[in-house]
């Protein structure tokens, strides 16, 4: 499960948190004495109080415990209520966050971008509670990309902050450890199962905020794993790369990578500036301690940098044609939809009207049409009636839209050398760059609120596969600027090698080989493979026993094998749709699962309205418990 946080708990293994515990100063962790936290309180919960386990205390558990905080004044005013909160890692930041790694590991977005808190932007029920960004919280400059630990401070206090808001008489129970199973009557209590105790907790509610979860290797990972032990040769699967053991990785000796998102850049600092080396200006000045990384992926090009300019002028209003409605009719299809048949046209003329709005507002002196002419034909256009309008329209090619040919960018080129390859990467990178920070290029900006809209009507659709959460990643999650100008120093120093496209790894001969479509004949041997991706769990290949066992007594799972829930209020779906009404379950191992780990402020986002649904099922349900409890 996914949770991790800084090394001082607000509340001591098992410890009932007062609610009426005064609120800490907005005052970065860092300049805080360290608090040593009191003794385990063996107490128990007192008997007949209703009771919620929230199971995962990272940034998901956190925020629904934010949200629970909010909503309890109105709907749970004056009750007794026990919460128990369960992970094996500090609350707050959780696993992934947890202030305990490398300071060289950055946040991939700008700490003006990061908040845990709603606004009025937000559709939901509760209150806005406003709060701190992580810039504001932490003094940093709003364009920082501050490192990972600093996040994990301001997450700490924000779960700190989420405790001391409940009112009185709701008691948090912190249980530092992994939570096994669950199991109960869907009419009465569930007993969860906790790693080291011989009884279980027993709750009325459970709601799993597992986050990002390891996996157990598929059928690829585990033959080249068994290669590997066989011939002496070095395999990292899957996995979050700051829990990775790189030291296998020896300087000098060419690696193979597979995969160039943000896990190969987190892959890379540790690699580099990790074992000592040192970037100055554009150029990289070695230890002598990195291996040489050889890296491709289906696209063979990193993802797209981040934006380095700010908005100005008019938004497009989005959504104009993947909205409300155009969902509504989706879930209405008796047969149901495809995704590339029902979903993709309306999402790509949403990203296409966000585009050309912003280029016909913003430079008119590129167009050739008045803006309402273009909108009326555009609206009522095929697609092959707009790629006609829009090449009437946009004289120069590079400032139309084409959602294919930035999704695969080297489809179709080949180079005669492998160094013709490094140096047409390069110039990729040089360029990508150049374009994300200049502001004559405003209309990717508008692709990217685009894109964010599109993602809050999606996470209505449920799991509607894998392509759309990477293609989205690719375009709009890529890494801060400054990655990819180390990455062409590490190019230039040798340290770092392209591969090209549609990379494919094969192990014979007692090595790994490497080869890509982009340089046809080239091939690379190593006798090091690291898979630079996250896993991808699934509820029946998860490592969390938790997950996989309740898929196997009856919970329901989407075709990508993730967990089934009732978008109104996160309540885990059993195999015939109906939901648990005691059991919910939020974040990316269920098919409501969000663009982010976090949310930007001001945009509506979808996880802080899901959260806020799932706290006010889970009080309604207990509050009518507790009410016939008194009586």
């Amino acid at each position: 499960m996914s949770s991790d946080a800084p090394a001082h708990p607000a509340t001591a293994p098992d410890e009932p948190a007062a609610a009426s515990a005064g609120r800490q100063p907005v005052v970065p962790a860092r300049t805080r004495a360290p608090r040593v936290p009191p003794g385990e309180d063996r107490s128990a919960p007192t008997a007949g109080r209703p009771s919620l386990v929230i199971v995962g205390a990272g940034p998901r558990g956190t925020g629904l415990l934010e949200r629970i905080a909010a909503n309890a004044p109105e709907l749970y005013a004056g009750s007794g209520l026990d919460i128990h909160v369960v992970d094996p890692y500090p609350a707050g930041a959780g696993r992934i966050w947890r202030t305990e790694q490398s300071p060289l590991l950055w946040m991939n977005s700008e700490a003006r971008d990061v908040t845990m808190f709603t606004d009025e932007s937000v559709d939901m029920a509760g209150p806005v509670l406003e709060g701190p960004t992580l810039d504001t919280w932490a003094d940093l400059p709003g364009r920082t990309f501050a490192d990972r630990p600093r996040q994990g401070a301001y997450l700490r206090w924000v779960y700190e902050r989420a405790v001391a808001a409940l009112p009185p008489g709701i008691r948090v129970h912190r249980h530092v450890c992994r939570a096994l199973r669950v199991n109960g009557p869907r009419e009465g209590r569930q007993q969860v199962w906790l790693e080291g105790r011989p009884r279980p907790l027993l709750a009325d509610a459970v709601a799993l905020t597992l986050g990002h979860l390891d996996a157990e290797l598929d059928p690829e990972q585990a033959a080249l794993a068994a290669y590997a032990r066989e011939h002496g040769l070095v395999h990292l699967p899957p996995d979050f790369t700051a829990d990775s053991d790189l030291s296998a990785l020896a300087p000098g000796e060419p690696v193979l990578v597979r995969g160039f998102g943000l896990a190969f850049v987190d892959l890379m600092v540790l690699l580099t500036e990790g074992r000592g080396g040192r970037f100055e200006g554009d150029r990289y000045h070695p230890s002598g301690q990195e291996p040489v990384l050889y890296v491709g992926s289906r696209r063979g090009v990193p993802y797209h940098s981040k934006i380095g300019y700010d908005w100005e002028g008019e938004r497009p209003p989005l959504p104009r044609f993947f909205g409300p409605a155009e969902v509504d009719g989706l879930l209405a299809r008796a047969g149901g939809f495809d995704f590339r048949r029902d979903v993709w046209p309306l999402i790509e003329k949403e990203l296409g009207f966000a585009h050309y709005h912003r280029l016909f507002a913003a430079h008119p002196g590129r167009t050739r049409l008045p803006w309402p002419d273009f909108e009326e034909k555009y609206a009522a256009g095929t697609p092959d009636e707009i790629r006609a309008l829009v090449a009437d329209a946009v004289p120069d090619p590079a400032d139309r839209l084409d959602l294919t040919a930035l999704d695969r960018p080297l489809d179709g080129v080949r180079y005669s050398t492998p160094e013709d390859l490094q140096h047409g990467l390069r110039t990729y990178i040089e360029d990508d760059l150049t374009r994300r920070h200049d502001a004559a290029h405003s209309p990717d900006l508008a692709v990217f609120l685009g894109l964010l809209s599109v993602y809050g009507q999606l996470v209505r659709l449920g799991d509607i596969g894998a392509w759309w959460h990477g293609f989205f990643s690719y375009l709009a999650s890529g890494p801060p600027g400054p990655r990819l100008r180390q990455m062409l120093a590490l190019s230039r120093a040798g340290i770092l090698r392209f591969l090209g496209a549609d990379v494919t790894v094969t192990a014979e001969d007692g090595v790994f080989r490497a080869a890509g479509a982009s340089v046809p004949g080239a091939v690379v041997e190593a006798r090091a493979l690291v898979e630079a991706r996250l896993p991808h769990p699934t509820v029946e290949r998860t490592r969390d026993t938790l997950l996989r066992e309740l898929y196997a007594e009856g919970a329901a799972a989407t075709p990508e094998g993730l967990l089934a829930v009732d978008p109104v209020d996160g309540r885990i779906l059993e195999r015939d749709g109906t939901p648990h009404p005691r059991r919910f379950a939020l974040g990316p191992h269920t098919d409501a699962r969000g663009s982010g780990a976090f949310t930007r402020p001001r945009t509506g986002g979808p996880a802080f309205r899901q959260n806020d649904a799932t706290a006010r099922a889970a009080l309604t349900f207990l509050r009518a418990l507790s009410c016939r409890i008194a009586a």
